[in-house]
């Protein structure tokens, strides 16, 4: 039993592996059940569960495997949440830039007709009438 012990907790987890479903919790519970029912325990079993509670206090309930793909899993979410947070911020001055294009596109409009309609109506002389 240790030797199974030590190949499955040395084996990479396969694809539909979860942490909830390693192959080491899964071998724990094969140990306690030895394909009889819930009611009927194993004889000879404690020892090897109490080894394997010691083997899962001392080393975790991850094999290495899982241990580094959860590592990268939640540098993938940090990393996530900073580049989600940076978006935000850039869409808030995109927004912000939009609106204030929008509003000086309004004002030169706004000049630029009543600038057409000053020149029309009025002229200005650059010398005071009168006598001299």
């Amino acid at each position: 039993m240790p030797s199974a012990r030590k190949r499955s907790t040395a084996s990479s987890p396969s694809r539909n592996d979860t942490p909830s479903s390693s192959s080491s919790s899964r071998w724990k519970v094969s140990l306690g059940t030895c394909g009889r029912t819930y009611g009927t325990p194993c004889k000879g079993s404690g020892p090897v569960l109490a080894e394997w509670d010691a083997h899962i206090a001392a080393h975790g309930k991850a094999t290495p495997g899982e241990a580094k793909r959860d590592a990268a899993i939640a540098d993938l979410k940090k990393r996530l949440t900073a580049k989600t947070q940076e978006c935000t911020l850039l869409e808030k001055k995109l927004k912000a830039a939009q609106t204030a294009i929008a509003a000086l596109f309004h004002d030169n409009e706004a000049l630029g007709q009543q600038l057409a309609k000053d020149a029309s109506s009025t002229v200005t002389p650059f010398r005071p009438r009168g006598p001299h």
